[in-house]
């Protein structure tokens, strides 16, 4: 367990534009900045990030908090771990006691599979640079291919041995759960039972996440095998979705947000070359069609996309697909043809960094240009022909969101083509309406099959106490005013207030903090709060409630329950959630502890309501009862009852109408 001390020193050295901006392209917005959210598609940024209170928030999604919490939100890490990543990145050391066996074995799956994954790294890795096998066939193989020796050891590229249990031997040895090391997918389980490496006699690529753990490998054969696929690459997993992921990214991303442009190729091979050459933004979809999840990896970083095709145009008619795909997430396009025969594995073996980038700005086109050329050859002069050109064409403008840019390409398309601009136009505009009937009857289609899903009996699905926690909270009326207590005693839980004289009481004025006043005001009532995680942190704090150096916000923010720290994150990046509450208080030349004393006291009377509201509610439903309108003393108790609500309902809105500040007592 990481102590409170640690974790604050963690909290307070980690800075959020430099967390988030290790995924996310951020620009200046005021003292702002601003990006794509990577937790929802979008086009235009709502993802804020706050420097100066070092918080981020999306107000798309609504997703925020501080660096841990975007860590923990993004690498789908625990508490424990988002800390531990921090403190990895800011070289701070943590002193934490050793796991027991009961709570490793309560490690997840997740964190189970990314340590085999590394695991199996390290053996591949001293596979090839330290077994006779490794470095006659592996090695030999990457400094044939013109790979220099400090890049194969950044890219950790591996061999696999030439036997097909040599890892998983090694693995089951060393201490691993065969059925982990299965599902991690660098083995497999045979019909007999018996567990086999999937990269045996194959060279090693790993693929990285963004924040550099490997999720999965790719293994390329080297012997001229017919019945050998040439290339394997891990299944998909728990942690392994290939549509999710690019290889290469986690090296080029920091090049491609410099640039504001990624280069786009194909294998692993053509990205470690172009890399060694001096191009670092370059990426590839690993040899399958590129994904919608893996354009929105990229459009994190930079709207700008350059594809690097060779001169295979069979090639390129099957990625072609792509374009559309890209010019559909709002990125803008650039296409470089190789000259024929290279490849960008080849052509950055045979040239400097200076050739490669001047012959990329000298022969980019945009799509436009790239895909009539392409087809142009093949149509000729036939008119039918060349007429689905047209309409190819019209069909990958059509899918581009931006008007001013699809107007722009029209007026490319019609000189290209000698068609009419109006005609472009209205072809276009067909297209769209098309679509927008189709994704409207898809849409219906869903809601039918919800509504449908909705009527049918389920299964009760079993529900942890965290998760029903969660459905009390959002059920409970009161959630809402609770909420807002919490979040203002987060931000002045420590002030100090004024309470005013009291001649009734016969009491003169004095201080307090308002955690202090909290307290008292509701602890006189016997009220305690409906919703747990907000009855667990206001309890904490007034544990708090004398001391006037106590500071809630980075209490609760470094806390260790990650719930509780998440609470305080989300509460501390919302702006608005107390405007209602104080929007009648007048703008007078009163001192603040007075200001102070006024808002809290505001705050506490509106639950105190809210909660008379629910008894009120509870009351007439007594009174409609058939069996309380039976019993005599049963109904002349209830409309004592219930005529006492009134009367508190009635004097706490005249407290917040500012009739005054007495305190009412909510005592039945």
């Amino acid at each position: 367990m990481i102590d409170r001390r640690t974790i604050e020193l963690i909290m307070d050295t980690a800075k959020v534009e430099d967390v988030v901006g290790e995924f996310v392209a951020l620009r200046k917005r005021g003292v702002n900045m601003i990006g794509l959210c990577p937790f929802h598609n979008e086009k235009t940024p709502s993802f804020t990030v706050s420097p100066a209170k070092n918080l981020w928030k999306c107000f798309g999604c609504g997703k925020g908090g501080k660096p841990v919490h975007f860590i923990m939100e993004h690498e789908q890490l625990s508490y424990p771990d988002a800390l531990r990543w921090l403190a990895k990145r800011y070289h701070i050391e943590i002193k934490e006691r050793e796991l027991t066996d009961e709570e490793k074995r309560e490690e997840s799956m997740r964190e189970s599979l990314f340590v085999i994954n590394q695991y199996a790294l390290q053996h591949f890795i001293d596979t090839l640079h330290n077994t006779e096998e490794g470095k006659a066939i592996g090695l030999n193989y990457f400094r044939h291919r013109g790979l220099r020796d400090e890049t194969i050891r950044k890219f950790c590229l591996g061999y696999s041995l030439e036997r097909r249990d040599s890892f998983a031997k090694t693995a089951v040895a060393a201490g691993y759960n065969p059925e982990l090391i299965a599902k991690a997918g660098v083995c497999y389980s045979t019909d007999d039972g018996r567990l086999q490496d999937r990269f045996w006699g194959r060279v090693i690529f790993p693929v990285h996440t963004l924040s550099g753990k490997v999720v999965a490998f790719g293994g390329r054969v080297l012997q001229t095998n017919a019945k050998a696929a040439k290339y394997v690459n891990s299944p998909e997993s728990e942690i392994y979705h290939k549509s999710d992921h690019l290889y290469g990214l986690y090296f080029a991303k920091q090049a491609i947000m410099q640039k504001n442009r990624c280069i786009l190729v194909e294998g692993y091979l053509d990205v470690i070359s172009m890399y060694q050459a001096g191009i670092e933004n370059v990426v590839a979809s690993s040899g399958t069609s590129l994904t919608t999840g893996q354009i929105r990896l990229i459009h994190r970083f930079t709207d700008n996309v350059t594809l690097l095709y060779d001169g295979d145009k069979a090639g390129i008619k099957a990625s072609i697909r792509g374009i559309d795909m890209l010019l559909e997430e709002g990125m803008n396009i650039n296409v470089v043809l190789l000259p024929e025969g290279e490849d960008p594995d080849s052509y950055a073996q045979s040239h400097s960094t200076e050739e490669v980038e001047e012959y990329i700005e000298r022969n980019k086109v945009d799509f436009i240009r790239f895909k009539t050329n392409l087809l142009l050859d093949e149509v000729g002069e036939d008119p039918i022909r060349r007429a689905g050109l047209i309409g190819d064409v019209v069909k990958s403008i059509a899918v581009v969101p931006n008007e001013i840019l699809r107007s722009e390409y029209i007026k490319k398309c019609s000189d290209m083509l000698s068609v009419s601009e109006q005609l472009l136009v209205k072809e276009t505009a067909k297209i769209r309406m098309k679509r927008a009937e189709e994704q409207q009857k898809n849409n219906y289609a869903e809601q039918a099959q919800e509504a449908q899903n909705a009527e049918t009996p389920q299964e009760t699905p079993v529900i942890d106490e965290f998760q029903q926690n969660i459905i009390e909270s959002y059920n409970n009326p009161l959630r809402h005013k609770e909420k807002a207590i919490i979040q203002f005693m987060l931000k002045n839980g420590s002030k100090l207030l004024q309470v005013p004289e009291s001649k009734e009481n016969n009491t003169p004025a004095f201080t307090e903090t308002v955690i202090s006043h909290l307290y008292y005001s509701f602890e006189g009532d016997g009220i305690e709060f409906s919703t747990p995680l907000y009855k667990k942190i206001f309890d904490e704090a007034c544990e708090h409630a004398t001391d006037i150096n106590f500071d809630p916000e980075n209490h609760f923010l470094s806390h260790p329950d990650p719930e509780i720290s998440a609470l305080a994150a989300e509460l501390c990046g919302e702006r608005y959630l107390l405007s209602k509450f104080f929007s009648e208080q007048k703008s007078d030349e009163r001192n603040e502890l007075a200001v102070m004393f006024e808002q809290t006291t505001r705050l506490a009377i509106a639950y105190k309501l809210s909660i008379v509201d629910e008894m009120l509610k509870t009351a007439m439903a007594k009174l409609k009862d058939p069996a309380v309108a039976a019993d005599a003393a049963a109904l002349q108790e209830t409309m004592e009852e219930f005529k006492f609500l009134k009367e508190t309902q009635q004097a706490l809105n005249n407290v917040l109408r500012g009739y005054g500040f007495g305190h009412v007592a909510l005592s039945i």
